[in-house]
Order: structure tokens, then sequence, then C-alpha cells
């Protein structure tokens, strides 16, 4: 694999460390970032991560081999308004969002059946809080999974190329349905960051809010460490991601209620069993 032209559309921390491992495996000429910070992608051209940028979508892919879409998932389908007729017609489209309904949704809608039918949407377990090229590493996706949810028109040599793509990333390649990953996604990634999000904010309207964060330990700064991710992202991803986020909103908070109870009525072996519960859960999984 060698692809001698890559656009990226959204150059922050995913699809900037994106390139720079494809740049350290040596299989990616030219990078051309997009998007509407043009001092963000200024220092994506200094760091080296980019070659060369534009903020029109249209000029960034021409002639790109690869494009990888990685804006806000409220974005996206202006990006594929904007591009549809700009794209080489053996261009493969991908991209990094955290809900793929609503991508698959908006392709199907604004790409031409041809075009469709050679994007493979995907999605990186990777990040950090951190957001901007500047956070960029070509080492973010070495052991993490990378999972493709190619739909019913998928090419299955685009699908095989993008799988290709993220190997050479360090990455585990896996592949879900799409209403799968958006379910288990709501779980395991969105929920945590609503939760986080919204003990921040409960907090935070505290009368003793000053006492509260000059004396949180480590334990609330773990937890609370995903508070700091791009609001306009999670924004986005509850939205396009409402009813899986809901459901298991639901789910958690029924199980709360049930805690709350037992803390309320001093249930002791209640909660005992609900903290080692989740305790060998969580060691059988993590160690």
């Amino acid at each position: 694999m060698f692809i001698e032209r890559l656009t990226i559309i959204g150059v922050g921390l995913i699809g900037g460390s994106l390139a720079c491992a494809l740049r350290k495996q040596g299989v990616c000429g030219e990078v051309v970032g997009c998007g509407r910070n043009i001092e963000n992608l200024q220092r994506g051209v200094d760091l080296g991560v980019i070659d060369r940028y534009d903020t029109d979508p249209a000029r960034a892919v021409t002639g790109a081999d690869v494009v990888v879409i990685a804006v806000p998932l409220g974005g996206f389908a202006g990006v594929f308004q904007a591009i549809r007729d700009a794209v080489n017609p053996s261009v493969i489209l991908t991209d990094v969002g955290s809900a793929k309904g609503s991508v698959v949704n908006d392709a199907k809608q604004h790409l031409s059946p041809a075009l469709y039918s050679r994007f493979v949407p995907a999605h990186p377990i990777a990040g950090t809080e951190k957001s901007g090229v500047a956070a960029a590493f070509a080492e973010l996706f070495v052991k993490r999974k990378i999972i493709l949810t190619p739909h019913e028109q998928t090419d299955a040599d685009a699908c095989d190329y993008i799988s290709t793509l993220w190997q050479y990333t360090g990455a585990e390649v896996v592949t879900l349905s799409v209403e799968h990953h958006d379910r288990v996604l709501a779980a395991t990634s969105h929920l945590p960051h609503v939760l986080a999000y919204n003990l921040v904010n409960t907090l935070a309207q505290m009368d003793e809010q000053a006492d509260v964060f000059q004396f949180a330990a480590g334990g609330f700064r773990d937890f609370t460490r995903i508070a700091s991710s791009d609001p306009t992202m999670w924004h986005d991803i509850c939205l396009a991601n409402r009813e899986a986020i809901l459901a298991i909103l639901a789910r958690y908070q029924q199980h709360l209620n049930e805690l709350s109870h037992a803390i309320k009525t001093g249930q002791s072996e209640t909660i005992l069993t609900a903290f080692k519960q989740a305790k060998n859960t969580r060691d059988a999984f993590f160690g």
C-alpha cells in the first residue's frame, strides 16, 4: 500500500495522528489538510503533520486517493455535499466518527450511489482529552481497536484497503454492524462522557464549589478527565446517537435509583454486593 495523496478534513487529534502514523510507516506521500481554523492548519504544516491545506473541501480533495473525514458529526452532511462532485471516481472515503448511524445516513443521502459504495465508515477507539493538531502523535492507535462498520453497499475492496491502512498504524481492526456499534459505544464511551460532564456541572453549582475542587483527589481527576474533551464534538455525538444514549442512561438511572434507595435505607449487604460485583467485573476485563 502507498497513498500518493491523502486528504484529511478536520485536522485534529485523530486526523493528525493518523497522518503522523502513516508517514512514520512510509505508506503516505502528500497529506492535504482541510478545515476552518487557518491557525490550526498552519500549525499542522509547521509541525510536519500536513504538507499543505485548503479551507475549501472541494479543492482539498482534488486528486486525493483517500479522504478521511474527521469533523464533528454535525458537519458530515455539509462535507459530503461539498466533495461529492470533486473527488476522483476511484477515491476511497472513510471517517472517524464516534456514532455511525448518522454518518451512514448522511452519506447515503448526499453521495452518489457509486461514491457511497466507496465509503467505509470507521471509528478508532483511541483519543485523549486534548484536541487540535498540536496534540497529534503517531503512536495514538498502537494496540487500540479500530471498528469498521461497512454498510450494505460498501465495496469489499475498499473495506479491505481501509482495514490495511489502519493496521499500518499498529491498531487491531474489528468489524461491527452500524447498529451494534452505536449501542456498544453509547454504553462504553458516550455514557461516561455524559456522566463526567454532568458531575463537574453538578459540583460547580454547589455553594462549597471552591472547597470541592480545591480538595479533589486523584479519583475525581481521573473520573472527570474526559470532561475536558471537545464540547462541540460530544454535543454532536449526543444528538446523533440519542436513542442508544437515552436507552443506556435509563438503565443507568434505574441502577442509580436502586443504589440510592439502598444507601438511604441502610441496606449494607446490597451496597457491598453491588460494589464487589463492579470490582470483580472491571478486574476481569482490565486486570
